[in-house]
């Protein structure tokens, strides 16, 4: 009996230990640590990475903050540069209170919202009253895509522009042709905002959803060159047959191939232009990492399977865990990204406690193996969970409470399953957003 005690005591103790990895992670990766180790201000001068701005000098300094993390970067700023600034934030959440000097609008996510269409408005209007000895501070983060958004063309309404979304996202086009065909249908898009502010001095500082070397997809680039083309819109549209698919509106875009070129590498827009990466993903998994060996784990990094299908990305990482497992006993497999589902039934859940519950019925029958899967920005899915934690005892555990794992994975519906045994991660919006975590344990 005692050594049934221990053994549930080893596996509560390892899911304890997953969950002290994350928020370890979350915190070290924090917005406010990363302005305070990149950037500093001194008798009106604003260092940012390797760069050196006079603000006194300045006409003018004005802040445009867009994304999940946007009330976070712009608390962080003025706690560098001090209460002096002004702008425009858009994000997602209402935040708990507001920073003088800004207007806040909340915009829609997954797809954009009245307020999304006024706080574009909002930008490009004030982005185009500056002055060539202004000073535009962007400040980046993911979910901008959709809480920043103004249609190319006034006859496109939010309606339609809600139908085009939705018809891209259910294309099966990759995410990159998505977004290829969103920056030339968008006002502020695919360098559109950093047009709108010249000739105005530009930085703009990073934190990044999305992998390290595609940084102009965060919110869809709105202040980088675009490598995009329209002749790549004409092309996409047609291998996906979207063009009968979309609203009248937009459709004729394509038929008469009137689509407008965005801003290149080479446009002037961009000579006064600098874009610094304060955070991505790379730095949580990196603190998850220092974490895991804190924790007396031998511990590897394996980001391969980002944007796998949730199943394979289980399959996967488990098989590398056990052969890690082999090799050096107790180990700690991190790994980075995002995984996808594609969900054909409506439950509640994201695709991180899809993946857990995946891991869940691959180490049924009491193997020593942890897995804890969750999104930085503390949202996954439909559910006020970030997602989840599961073991070689979460199927015996769900059994005994009369709940089936096979039927929750196949309805889409794991937030019910974990929450009834204690397994979400509940963190509730973090104000970041670097992508997800997948922890792995064997020991």
């Amino acid at each position: 009996m005692s050594g049934t005690v221990d053994r549930e005591g080893q596996f509560r103790r390892m899911r304890e230990t997953a969950r002290e990895i994350f928020q370890y992670a979350l915190a070290e990766a924090s917005i406010g640590k990363a302005f305070a180790q990149h950037l500093h201000c001194e008798r009106g001068v604003l260092r940012v990475r390797e760069d050196l701005y006079d603000l006194q000098a300045c006409s003018n300094v004005y802040v445009i903050s867009i994304g999940k993390a946007g009330h976070t970067m712009v608390q962080a700023l003025t706690g560098q540069v001090g209460s002096s600034l002004e702008g425009i934030v858009a994000t997602s959440v209402e935040p708990s209170t507001q920073v003088r000097g800004f207007r806040y609008f909340r915009g829609g996510h997954p797809t954009p919202n009245a307020e999304s269409i006024q706080a574009a408005s909002a930008m490009v209007k004030a982005l185009q009253a500056q002055a060539a000895s202004s000073l535009v501070i962007f400040l980046l983060s993911g979910g901008g895509s959709s809480i920043v958004e103004k249609p190319i063309d006034d006859e496109i309404s939010r309606d339609d522009l809600v139908a085009t979304y939705r018809v891209l996202v259910l294309s099966g086009a990759p995410i990159a042709d998505i977004n290829t065909i969103r920056k030339h249908l968008s006002a502020v898009k695919g360098g559109r905002l950093a047009r709108a502010a010249f000739p105005a001095q530009q930085v703009s500082l990073l934190v990044s959803d999305v992998p390290d070397d595609t940084p102009d997809a965060l919110a869809s680039g709105p202040t980088m060159p675009d490598k995009t083309t329209v002749e790549d819109c004409y092309r996409i549209a047609e291998k996906y047959e979207l063009p009968r698919q979309l609203p009248p509106s937009t459709r004729e875009l394509f038929e008469r191939h009137v689509l407008e070129e965005t801003p290149k590498s080479d446009d002037p827009v961009f000579h006064r232009s600098r874009w610094w990466p304060l955070l991505s993903n790379q730095t949580a998994v990196e603190y998850a990492q220092a974490a895991a060996q804190a924790a007396g784990f031998v511990a590897h990094v394996d980001n391969s399977c980002d944007d796998w299908d949730f199943e394979r990305a289980a399959e996967y990482l488990l098989t590398r865990l056990r052969e890690l497992q082999k090799e050096f006993g107790r180990v700690c497999l991190i790994s980075g990204g995002e995984v996808t589902v594609k969900v054909t039934n409506g439950g509640m859940g994201g695709r991180n406690q899809q993946f857990a519950l995946a891991c869940a019925m691959k180490i049924s029958g009491g193997e020593n193996v942890t897995v804890l899967s969750a999104g930085t920005d503390g949202i996954d899915g439909n559910s006020p969970a970030a997602g989840a934690v599961a073991d070689g005892t979460t199927l015996e555990r769900a059994r005994l409470r009369g709940l089936e794992a096979r039927t929750a994975l196949e309805k889409f519906n794991a937030y019910p399953f974990f929450q009834a045994l204690g397994g979400t991660i509940e963190t509730g919006p973090t104000g970041n957003n670097l992508r997800d975590l997948r922890i792995l344990m064997a020991y």
